[in-house]
């Protein structure tokens, strides 16, 4: 079975969030898919299976089954666009988190996403345990979503990842305005066996809708100021969120198993 890494929002390698994608002619059993996913040791690990108008997705973390995922989706379409469907520049992806759209634009891939309904929480002592700062603001949805003042927080940021299991919320995001891009944010994801995201695209069905909000914007370009870091170039359309991003091939390999 051929198993393709690809590295998503970043046009080199060792950059952006690297993903495992398998394309199956059928389903494994979900104990093989999480046992592969583990063996990866990836963030995220992706199974695709030809239907008839696109493909069935699912992503598997290190944590269990997830309901979205964009790097992994990215990274999904880069593969299925240029050795499934050569040619072609649009697929469709049949998810839990319903349709998804990719359509490849010159060197992007443009993802077209639910956004997060946000709800203002009230800020907690626990979360200024486990981020070591206070922040201005936080916002759930499926995540929890902590907003500062200064980017510089969110790139010197330490969390304490253990305290973090105590938060409410699937992952925890923290955000700040950016000098050079709109906004600057990392994502930690313990619940998940991840403790960092290098570059989270449902995390930016989170971050997105606050920034293009306050900033009065429907375009935004956002930078994960992870240690491998990535750029998402993003839109704000309604309840949808589009999110651009390259793709770098780091390998293709033979997978074999029972």
């Amino acid at each position: 079975m051929k198993q393709y890494v690809v590295d998503a929002f970043t046009d080199k390698v060792f950059k952006g969030n690297p993903a495992a994608i398998c394309i199956l002619d059928d389903w494994l059993p979900d104990e093989v898919m999480m046992n592969i996913a583990l063996e990866n040791n990836l963030s995220e690990t992706a199974y695709a299976v030809k239907r008839k108008d696109g493909y069935k997705l699912r992503w598997f973390a290190l944590g269990g089954e997830i309901d979205l995922c964009g790097h992994a989706t990215l990274a999904c379409s880069h593969v299925v666009l240029n050795f499934m469907e050569k040619g072609q520049d649009r697929v469709v992806f049949d998810t839990l988190s319903g349709d998804l759209i990719v359509n490849k634009k010159d060197d992007l891939y443009e993802m077209d996403f639910p956004a997060f309904d946000l709800k203002p929480v009230p800020v907690t002592e626990k979360m200024v345990e486990v981020i070591g700062v206070r922040p201005r603001e936080a916002y759930m949805g499926r995540d929890l979503l902590c907003i500062f003042e200064d980017e510089s927080v969110i790139r010197k940021c330490k969390p304490d990842l253990v305290k973090a299991l105590e938060l409410d919320g699937l992952l925890l995001h923290i955000s700040a305005q950016g000098k050079d891009t709109d906004c600057v944010s990392r994502t930690f994801a313990p619940k998940m066996n991840t403790p960092e995201d290098p570059v989270c695209g449902s995390g930016h069905c989170h971050i997105v809708p606050y920034w293009a909000k306050k900033l009065g914007k429907a375009d935004v370009v956002a930078y994960q100021a992870s240690p491998r870091g990535g750029t998402l170039y993003c839109s704000l359309a309604g309840n949808r969120v589009k999110l651009r991003g390259k793709a770098a091939l780091f390998s293709i390999a033979d997978i074999f198993i029972d």
